[in-house]
């Protein structure tokens, strides 16, 4: 699947929405990409999912990561199909992220980081600190959607299925705001 194939998915899914949303970073947006709405649809998240898997084989990863919560379905998939492991990053009591449920990583252990949508890069961000606190190698990022359309910058090999150039604005400059249109939350993070 190309770029735009990836994106329609998204269209024919109804996963893009159009409104007034606040996004998981806390920012605001005009557009949402609702990934629930693929993820609960194996046939397609499956493909993207394999996709993914393709572009890292080289990289000789033993374990796929993602961060709570489509994340978790994200990286079993991916390292279903690269036949090695997955562990997820769930959120710390005190911000960040931390492994819990008996998972670790070792010093040195190959790892790719995958998530489904970017708009700052806050959750892969915790995810690469918790990584580096293990001392783990980081082989590549995977992702489902950019928003930020290659704005966000990683120091390891980088992949998206798509990218977007979406418009999100911090609260103060929201034009929607501006005009007193109703704000829709959507995402897993609590403000």
């Amino acid at each position: 699947m190309n770029s735009n194939e990836i994106l329609q998915l998204f269209k024919d899914s109804n996963a893009l929405l159009t409104g007034h949303f606040k996004l998981t970073s806390g920012r605001h947006s005009d557009v949402y990409y609702e990934k629930f709405t693929l993820l609960k649809q194996p046939e397609i998240c499956t493909k993207m999912c394999e996709q993914m898997a393709n572009q890292f084989k080289e990289a000789n990863p033993v374990t796929i990561v993602g961060p709570t919560t489509g994340g978790i379905i994200i990286a079993y998939d991916v390292a279903r199909y690269m036949g090695i492991e997955s562990i997820y990053a769930e959120a710390g009591d005190e911000g960040g992220r931390v492994f819990k449920r008996g998972f670790s990583l070792e010093k040195g252990q190959k790892v790719v980081i995958v998530d489904d949508v970017l708009t700052t890069g806050r959750s892969i961000f915790e995810v690469i600190e918790l990584c580096n606190k293990y001392e783990a190698e980081i082989v590549g990022i995977g992702l489902m959607l950019d928003r930020s359309n290659g704005k966000v910058k990683f120091d390891y090999p980088f992949y998206a299925l798509t990218s977007v150039d979406a418009d999100s604005w911090e609260v103060a400059d929201c034009p929607m705001c501006a005009k007193g249109e109703e704000l829709t939350q959507r995402g897993s993070r609590k403000f």
